[in-house]
């Protein structure tokens, strides 16, 4: 029986991973509705993808009893309430990144999903492709010994996208697009919290972050250094040094499909799509949807890959870094 999607937002993400659901078998993942802020561009969106029906408001998603799980592909300062809003109908929700604006925020979440007995995962979309799990499996074989640093950049020139530089729509680097940077390190360190943070950055004028550098230091010495901006482009790539070898994840880190292991490279190929993509490497968001059906499947409330616990602390150590720098948000004086 086909997983049944409700698409909540009509927005680039969604059209991406709509496209991508396209290239996984439509006796296990099927698009039955989705929602947006107005009828016409829920209408339109349907038209594009086949979707049998569209909502102008998310309650109406809501109400469909025909949903098995819903995306939230919105912008994330408003994660919380909507999320709450299918969470609280009984609904399965796979939610966007960043999970919501602050700690306090993802824990009602959390505590939504748990109360409501239901499914949810912050799509963090890298942690389910096969090259993480490669990953995960070599330094869980001591393929390159002892790690002993770990180097990870996300860059690129987006001062003039309004939403990733606005303080009122959740903008800057770290929330943005540093958020890949640390989850890849958590994803190394085996979601062990880190024993210090040190952040430093520079602001835009609206107040959030336009660049940030985010020290962290584990349990043995092991170190991780996160870079991330909007202001250029930067080697987008993932090194983990270890006491016996060196394993590259290649540009693009959050959605890589070449892993360089001492030297030697091994790719990781994507389907193509059937239609033109908004971000790169997009098919690859097929990995969290067979992922979300998996779990659900088999009745689990929550991802191995991408665990509620890990979306906490993945938070917590983001609010540390934007309160060392200065960045804050309506949302943390609530």
């Amino acid at each position: 029986m086909a997983t049944r999607w409700g698409i909540c937002g009509a927005g680039n993400i969604s059209h991406d991973f709509c496209v991508a659901l396209k290239t996984l078998p439509q006796q296990d993942h099927q698009i039955v509705a989705v929602a947006a802020r107005s009828l016409e561009s829920a209408e339109k969106f349907a038209k594009t993808h086949g979707i049998p029906d569209a909502y102008g408001s998310y309650h109406e998603l809501m109400k469909n009893p025909n949903i098995d799980v819903v995306y939230v592909g919105i912008v994330h300062t408003h994660h919380l309430p909507v999320g709450r809003l299918f969470l609280n109908a009984g609904k399965n929700v796979l939610c966007e990144k960043p999970f919501a604006m602050n700690l306090r925020e993802v824990k009602q979440l959390v505590s939504a999903a748990r109360e409501n007995n239901v499914f949810l995962m912050e799509a963090v979309w890298s942690r389910c492709f096969p090259l993480y799990s490669e990953v995960e499996r070599l330094l869980s074989e001591g393929s390159v010994g002892e790690v002993k640093m770990v180097m990870v950049s996300f860059g690129l020139p987006l001062l003039e996208r309004r939403r990733a530089t606005h303080r009122e729509e959740g903008g800057g680097a770290l929330l943005d697009i540093g958020i890949y940077c640390l989850q890849f390190t958590l994803m190394v360190f085996k979601g062990e919290r880190p024993e210090s943070i040190h952040a430093t950055g520079v602001l835009l004028p609206s107040g959030v972050d336009e660049s940030m550098v985010v020290v962290l230091k584990f349990s043995g010495n092991r170190m991780a250094v996160c870079s991330c901006t909007l202001a250029c482009t930067l080697q987008n790539n993932a090194t983990i040094c270890g006491s016996r070898g060196t394993i590259r994840v290649a540009r693009p880190m959050h959605c890589p499909t070449t892993l360089e292991v001492n030297g030697k490279k091994t790719e990781f190929p994507l389907p193509e799509p059937a239609l033109p993509l908004n971000f790169e490497n997009s098919t690859g968001l097929r990995f969290e949807a067979e992922e979300v059906r998996r779990c659900l499947l088999k009745g689990l409330k929550e991802s191995i890959k991408m665990s509620l616990k890990d979306s906490e602390l993945l938070t917590e150590i983001m609010d540390e870094a934007r309160r060392q720098v200065g960045v804050v948000y309506e949302q943390d004086s609530q």
